[in-house]
């Protein structure tokens, strides 16, 4: 029969075990994840998102090179002449048994050179495009990892805080036993503690939301413990400086590309109106006579440009000018992301301060105070409660505008490179 000391022994022995068994595991804990680390990663990784601009780039410098050549020869082979009376090679003088010919054709003007050079630039577009794909998995890196770093800070403000509440219910019950103390303060106190489960399981659900959104671009690194506090970020430059540096984006790389390309398109437009020749020449053996040769040269007459070279240029004027449209609405939508991303990140610190300095420290001296005053029976259970739970909302608070003050600081490295 089993005595309830061999139940014990027999529980402290799987404790035991158990601990010999996960000890290994408890010493083989992974380093923390820093941000640094993760954002390095993700932009080291060999991902297809950005392995596509290479490829394209690289295709695009091979078309440059083929687009600046001269088309192929042209040669021909020919029995010219031939009397259909007879089919005799011998019976008429102007009968070539053989001819052969040659043929080079050579585009109007700079066509192949400008070709060429439009090519480069549309390859410099895709580098600009690889960057700008580097930058932008940078900030979604950054704004995971905060994320995720604050859902399990979160996790961690809201358990020590259903732990201390938790506590409180034994001092409850006994005053529930002695008749100190009605039913409803104990049916509050296990709602506050149901509502606080509830609160773990939305902040661990997106935890993992965040989780999943870094292992994105950093694989198995994600699931990682964190450290417990997020990185101090320095203060960003003037406005006047960060502007200066909006021209360095990559996406307004890719427009400039693009422009320059179009700018190509312009020149090689005009082209057109310069003619393009060919050069021949032919070689005719006859049989009873001296052999022919044969020299010539083809010019096209580009001379009716009205509806052809004319509306071809002025296609790509009106192409360039879209470019450029292009070119200055962008940098009018990043001139008011970074004006807003400064006043976020200015008013998310004013609060941090206001936070760390008052809000905090009012808060926590509420909850001393009505620990204290319930104690010596001047208040109700309900009011200790909710001066806990205010402290809680508080701590939650101030680590929220830290995490957003950080995501707003990641995005404007993503709009100067470096804010600071």
């Amino acid at each position: 029969m089993l005595t309830p000391q061999i139940l014990m022994a027999s529980r402290v022995a799987a404790l035991l075990a158990a601990g010999w068994l996960l000890s290994p595991v408890v010493l083989a804990q992974p380093e923390p994840l820093t941000l640094a680390e993760a954002v390095e990663t993700a932009l080291t990784a060999q991902d297809p998102e950005f392995e596509r601009f290479t490829a394209r780039a690289e295709a695009l410098e091979q078309r440059a090179v083929a687009d600046a050549q001269l088309p192929d020869p042209k040669i021909t082979a020919q029995v010219a002449n031939v009397p259909t009376d007879s089919f005799e090679f011998d019976q008429d003088g102007m009968t070539q048994a053989a001819r052969l010919g040659l043929r080079q054709e050579f585009p109007a003007g700079k066509t192949l050179k400008i070709r060429g050079q439009q090519r480069e630039a549309e390859a410099e577009a895709e580098r600009a495009g690889r960057e700008a794909a580097l930058r932008e998995v940078a900030l979604v890196t950054r704004t995971a990892w905060l994320d995720l770093a604050y859902q399990t800070r979160a996790i961690r403000i809201v358990t020590a805080s259903r732990e201390a509440i938790d506590k409180q219910i034994d001092s409850l019950l006994a005053r529930f036993a002695t008749g100190r103390m009605h039913s409803q303060d104990v049916l509050r106190t296990q709602l506050e503690l149901s509502l606080l489960d509830d609160r773990l399981v939305e902040h661990r659900r997106r935890a993992d939301v965040a989780r999943q959104a870094l292992a994105r671009y950093i694989g198995r690194e994600a699931f990682r413990p964190l450290p417990e506090a997020i990185p101090e970020f320095s203060e960003p430059k003037d406005l006047t400086a960060l502007e200066s540096r909006l021209v360095e984006n990559p996406q307004v790389h890719i427009t400039d590309a693009q422009v320059e390309a179009a700018d190509l398109g312009i020149k090689l437009a005009e082209q057109a109106y310069k003619p393009e020749f060919a050069i021949e020449a032919g070689y005719g053996r006859r049989t009873e006579r001296s052999d022919l040769a044969t020299v010539g040269i083809t010019l096209s007459l580009p001379l009716f440009t009205d509806k052809r070279q004319d509306r071809q240029r002025k296609a790509a004027v009106h192409g360039r000018s879209a470019r450029v449209f292009d070119r200055m609405t962008l940098l009018r939508d990043l001139k008011r992301q970074l004006d807003q991303e400064l006043d976020n990140w200015q008013r998310l610190n004013e609060r941090i301060v206001l936070y760390r300095q008052v809000v905090g420290n009012r808060a926590r001296e509420t909850a001393e105070a009505s620990i204290t005053t319930y104690a010596n029976s001047q208040t109700d259970f309900a009011e200790l409660i909710r001066s806990q739970l205010a402290e809680l909302d508080v701590e939650l608070k101030l680590a929220e505008l830290e995490t957003k003050a950080a995501q707003s600081w990641a995005r404007l490295a993503w709009l100067t490179g470096d804010p600071s």
